[in-house]
C-alpha cells in the first residue's frame, strides 16, 4: 500500500517525520537527497527525523539507486516503508457469510478464515465470534496478537465515519447504533489477550471500491463500484479518498426509487433493491420453484449455467443499469465496476445494455465497464488499507512516534 500523492506539501521546518514517511510510502521521494529536495531540510535535520523511523521500526534501507551524476561515484541508498514491524486483522461481513484475514501493511493476506456467520444474530454474537476467528488467523499465520496494529471491517449498511456506528441498516437488524468499535475490540482482547487496537469501520462497497481502485486503478480519479448481493450499494473513490457524503450515507443506490410495487426491506416501495438485488432474484426463484434463499444462491445458479436464473439476472442488471445511466452521468467515472453475487455475464450484459443507451455518449465515451479483479477478497483489501492510511497519516505518525518515546 502506497500513500495517495499530493498529500504532503509542507517544506522547509515544518516537514515532520512523518511527512517524511509519506513520501517515502508513496515514492515520490526514496532518498535522502530526493527528500531534502521535496521539502528543503537541511541534510542534518532529514537525518535526524528518518533516525527515528529507523529507530521505531518503519523505515529500511533498500538496494542502491542508480548514480545520479555522470562523473560516477556511488549509487543514493533507497529508503522503503517496512511493511513487516506489524500486522493488520480485517474483516468483511455480509448477511450470511463472513471473511477475516490477517495482512501484512502492504496488503499481502498472510492468513484467512471464512464460513457462515448470519448477521440476523446480532452484533454482540457475529462480532464475539470474529474475535475468535481474528485469534485462530494470528496463530495460522504465525504473528503474536502483540504485533497488530489495528482492525479494519467492513459492514453492509451505511456507517457514520466519526462514530463508527452503523446507521439505520435495512438489511442488518439489530445493529442500528451498535458501537462496532468497542465491541469488536473488546471480542480481539477477549480471544487474544492482547491490549486494545483502533477498529475502523466502514461501509463493504466503499472498501472493496477502495481495494480495487488502489489494486489495480491507482491513476484513475473517479472510481465507482456497485456490488450487486442480497442488497446493492455502491462505493465511489475520487482522487485516491473514498466519498462517503456527509455521514456515510453515500452510494446507497440500493434505494433509488424505479417505480416498482414491491416492498422493499427498508420498510418503502419501488426500491432499486426490492427488484434488482440478489435478494430479490432469489425472491422471484424460489416463487418459480427454483429454491434460493440469498444472492450467494443466486451466484451459485448462476455458475452452474442455470437459465431461468441468468434471465432473471439480465433482467436485474437492465434496472440497475439504467439507474446507473445517471450516477455515471452525475459522477463521469473513468471506471465502473460491477461485483458481489450477481456480476456475471447475463448481469454485466444488461446493465450495459441500458447504460449505454441511456447515458450520454461523453459520459461514456471513455468509461471502463469491468468486473472485479481481487473478488471476494476486495473489501479485505480496503479494510487493510483504510487502517494503513489511517495510522501512518503523517499528523497521526508524530503523536505515535512520541507515544514510543522515539
Amino acid at each position: 500500500m502506497t500513500g495517495r500523492p499530493g498529500r504532503t506539501g509542507k517544506s522547509g521546518s515544518q516537514a515532520s517525520a512523518g511527512d517524511l514517511l509519506e513520501l517515502v510510502r508513496s515514492g515520490r521521494a526514496v532518498t535522502r537527497g530526493a527528500l531534502q529536495q521535496a521539502t528543503g531540510l537541511s541534510r542534518a535535520t532529514v537525518g535526524q527525523r528518518l533516525d527515528r523511523l529507523f529507530r521505531a521500526g518503519w523505515l529500511r534501507e533498500g538496494a542502491g539507486g542508480p548514480v545520479g551524476s555522470p562523473l560516477g561515484g556511488r549509487p543514493s541508498i533507497t529508503l522503503e516503508f517496512d511493511g513487516s514491524h506489524a500486522v493488520v486483522l480485517a474483516a468483511d461481513l455480509d448477511t450470511r457469510h463472513a471473511r477475516a484475514a490477517v495482512l501484512t501493511l502492504t496488503g499481502e493476506i498472510l492468513a484467512e478464515r471464512s464460513g457462515a456467520l448470519v448477521i440476523e444474530d446480532g452484533p454482540e454474537a457475529v462480532l464475539g465470534e470474529l474475535g475468535r476467528w481474528f485469534a485462530g488467523a494470528l496463530a495460522e499465520a504465525g504473528h503474536r496478537a502483540a504485533e497488530v496494529c489495528g482492525i479494519g471491517l467492513a459492514v453492509p449498511g451505511p456507517v457514520d465515519r466519526e462514530s463508527g456506528r452503523v446507521v439505520q441498516p435495512p438489511i442488518m437488524p439489530g445493529w442500528d447504533g451498535c458501537d462496532i468499535r468497542g465491541r469488536l475490540s473488546r471480542a480481539f482482547t477477549e480471544h487474544t489477550g492482547a491490549p486494545a487496537v483502533p477498529v475502523l469501520v466502514d461501509n463493504d462497497a466503499n472498501l472493496m471500491a477502495y481495494g480495487e481502485q488502489r489494486a489495480g486503478y491507482p491513476d484513475c480519479a473517479a472510481f465507482a463500484l456497485v456490488k450487486v448481493s442480497t442488497g446493492i450499494g455502491a462505493g465511489v473513490v475520487v482522487d485516491g479518498s473514498i466519498y462517503r457524503g456527509v455521514d456515510g450515507g453515500a452510494g446507497d443506490i440500493g434505494h433509488i426509487r424505479v417505480g416498482a410495487e414491491a416492498l422493499c426491506r427498508c420498510g418503502s416501495y419501488g426500491c432499486l433493491a426490492a427488484v434488482a438485488s440478489g435478494g430479490a432474484v432469489a425472491r422471484r426463484l424460489t416463487e418459480a420453484g427454483v429454491p434460493a434463499a440469498s444472492g450467494s444462491d443466486v451466484r451459485d445458479l448462476l455458475a452452474a449455467g442455470h437459465p431461468e436464473a441468468a434471465a432473471l439476472a439480465r433482467e436485474a442488471g437492465r434496472r440497475v443499469g439504467d439507474v446507473l445511466a445517471t450516477v455515471v452521468t452525475l459522477l463521469n467515472p473513468g471506471v465502473l465496476m460491477i461485483a458481489g453475487d450477481l456480476a456475471g455475464t447475463p448481469f454485466l450484459t444488461g446493465v450495459r445494455e441500458l447504460l449505454y443507451q441511456r447515458a450520454l455518449p461523453r459520459s461514456t465515451a471513455r468509461l471502463e465497464v469491468v468486473t472485479s479483479r481481487l473478488g471476494e477478497r476486495a473489501a479485505l483489501a480496503g479494510a487493510g488499507a483504510l487502517v494503513v492510511e489511517h495510522l501512518y497519516a503523517p499528523w497521526r505518525v508524530e503523536e505515535r512516534l512520541a507515544a514510543l518515546g522515539v
